[in-house]
């Protein structure tokens, strides 16, 4: 239902999926979905921001799922579980940012609210009015008589999202500028010797206070996008040193490619998406002891994160169609571990090539900014690509975009081609799932 600003509807569902949609293209900022909790039009705590770099509300009702490309147009995710919401939020807050650009530069900029269960849409609201706003409000879901409404809202900001969530009570970490460079030293004269001053007496030192409980760290807002022009970032620098590191990819099936064998393996990959499409990510590893492996699905290799090689892929998605798509989990408590990884994706079934594929890849360390970027499309009869090398570089570590298509020769595997590609030197033998 296409709605005006200002105006509301009811929400007859238990849990809600929020789509926030724009057309994507050369020249157009990338835009992100966030929600605020508020209590009297504020948040209690900076926890009460979900967004990308704070992906689920610690009461687990509100979710940041990422996004998900559809063709020219790109949807960011977030989840609602009304009936989960703690009673004394009584406003959520759907917000966007535009990330490199203003709104005015989004077209198509939409928000809609669907059944989370049945999927059909409950309400939706098109912005059409933006100019120089960086940020926005679309909408929110907010109490009323012990039932959930949305209201479309559509009011902007051109202070980013850093001032769309500091004006509802969020503690931003902003960037601090350098400090001043020290003076320079000039040799200064000796000064004649002078007759040592006896030291005052020393007071009798007061008992010590215990130092005040140290504040919340603030909110940070920065992330990283990879491309062909900036293809590297240093995780350590980051500040993504320890924790999880969560690899995501998801997919999805552009229109289809045009003339000779593209057009009939994009055919083939849109018959396979209804059929299943089974991609598959892995990883490539070596550690500082010599030892290499592969984490993959195929031969149920699917690691571990506590034990070596503390990779671990969480599943095996083999449609593509859940929010989730495929993740993998790199243990960044055992950096010195790591030589070099390199994270991959495969067909394994329901395709020959990732033509007519759009795809997405989302690095997100515990701590630190995400890592994201898209693969170029495919033009080349490619069954297995790879996305990302993470080196470690003396305790740097480094991840490089890859997004390189590779076309194994006749009869040989997909695996066995990344090995010679990157130099790993392994043998192989044939496995299935």
């Amino acid at each position: 239902m296409g709605m005006l600003k200002g105006t509301n509807i009811r929400i007859p569902a238990s849990a809600v999926r929020i789509e926030l949609g724009w057309r994507a293209g050369p020249g157009i900022p990338d835009v992100d979905a966030s929600a605020l909790l508020l209590t009297t039009g504020k948040v209690r705590s900076d926890a009460d921001f979900v967004f990308y770099n704070q992906a689920v509300h610690p009461s687990g009702a509100v979710r940041h799922e990422g996004k998900r490309p559809a063709g020219d147009s790109v949807t960011d995710t977030l989840t609602v579980d009304l009936a989960s919401v703690e009673p004394a939020i009584e406003t959520v807050v759907l917000a966007a940012s535009a990330d490199g650009g203003t709104f005015g530069q989004v077209p198509g900029l939409h928000i809609r609210v669907l059944d989370q269960a049945s999927g059909a849409e409950l309400a939706r609201f098109d912005s059409s009015d933006a100019t120089v706003e960086t940020a926005f409000v679309l909408g929110e879901l907010y109490r009323r008589q012990g039932e959930w409404k949305f209201r479309a809202v559509g009011q902007g900001y051109d202070s980013g999202l850093a001032g769309l969530a500091t004006d509802f009570g969020i503690s931003v970490d902003e960037p601090r500028p350098a400090p001043p460079a020290p003076p320079v030293a000039y040799a200064q004269p000796i000064p004649p010797a002078q007759a040592p001053v006896p030291p005052p007496a020393q007071p009798v030192a007061p008992p010590p206070v215990a130092p005040p409980a140290p504040a919340p760290a603030p909110v940070r807002l920065t992330k990283v996008t990879l491309t062909k022009d900036t293809p590297t970032v240093s995780l350590t620098k980051q500040g993504g040193t320890s924790g999880a590191l969560r690899v995501n990819l998801n997919w999805q099936v552009r229109k289809q490619a045009k003339g000779g064998w593209q057009q009939k393996l994009g055919q083939a990959m849109a018959m396979a998406t209804q059929g299943g499409l089974d991609l598959d990510l892995g990883a490539l590893f070596e550690l500082s002891d010599g030892r290499k492996g592969v984490v993959q699905a195929l031969g149920n290799s699917f690691g571990s994160l506590h034990q070596p090689p503390y990779i671990h892929l969480d599943g095996d998605d083999r449609t593509g169609a859940s929010e989730a798509g495929e993740n993998l989990t790199v243990n960044l408590d055992h950096i010195a571990d790591f030589r070099r990884i390199l994270i991959f994706v495969t067909i394994y079934e329901g395709a020959r090539s990732f033509a007519g594929l759009h795809a997405t890849v989302t690095l997100q360390p515990q701590h630190g900014a995400p890592v994201d970027f898209s693969l170029d499309e495919c033009t080349v009869p490619s069954n297995v690509c790879a996305l990302a090398l993470i080196t470690n570089n003396g305790g740097d570590l480094v991840v490089q975009r890859e997004a390189r298509y590779l076309v194994p020769d006749r009869g040989v595997s997909p695996q066995r081609t990344l090995d010679r590609a990157y130099g790993w030197g392994m043998n192989w033998t044939p496995g299935r799932k």
